[in-house]
């Protein structure tokens, strides 16, 4: 149990030593600031504030010497990070062209599939409302060709003439183009729904 509680301490004590102050060339200070990482151009340091890398151009002459900061070294390295974040980014763009041509084809295909919902759902209500007109014809024409009502003309029963019979072919006709117009919605529905 000592043992740990002495290696904690030690630790502390270390984390403490290593921490110090670094000024940039242009004033800006880091207080209490560890360093985190070593760069050919640069250190990462954590402080209170949070995690930042400040270049070795930015720091003074001794401190840049204490780091062994060779610029022949970093600017090498600098271009090998932006060749290899262009890359990356390059890489990125890539994934999200691809992730939005995928998205496109399957929002087409959802569109698409709603557009055959929708004509399928059209095709039934306007069969439905074709089945209706033709009951009606179909009721209608009966009423046409009943005979009038009677009336007695001595001892002989006459019956009037139906005022619907004019009607009849107009009727006829029409049943006609109403079954003709279902024939085709029955094709184009079971058409949609193969």
């Amino acid at each position: 149990m000592q043992t740990k509680l002495f290696t904690i301490l030690l630790l502390s004590f270390a984390a403490a030593a290593l921490s110090e102050d670094f000024k940039t060339v242009n004033g800006k200070e880091y207080k209490d600031a560890t360093v985190t990482r070593v760069d050919p151009d640069g250190v990462v340091v954590k402080t209170k504030s949070g995690i930042t890398k400040v270049y070795f151009i930015e720091l003074p002459k001794e401190v840049q010497e204490r780091f062994h900061y060779d610029s022949e070294k970093a600017a090498s390295y600098s271009a090998e990070q932006a060749t290899n974040y262009t890359a990356y980014q390059k890489q990125q763009d890539e994934a999200q062209r691809q992730q939005q041509a995928a998205d496109a084809k399957n929002n087409a295909a959802v569109a698409a599939q709603q557009a055959a919902t929708n004509r399928t759902q059209a095709l039934q209500t306007r069969f439905g409302e074709l089945q209706k007109q033709e009951d009606d014809l179909l009721r209608q024409i009966g009423e046409a060709k009943k005979t009038g009502p009677e009336y007695r003309q001595g001892k002989s029963v006459r019956h009037q003439p139906n005022p619907q019979k004019s009607q009849l072919p107009l009727l006829e006709s029409h049943l006609k183009d109403v079954r003709r117009e279902k024939g085709e919605v029955r094709k184009q529905l079971d058409k949609a729904q193969r």
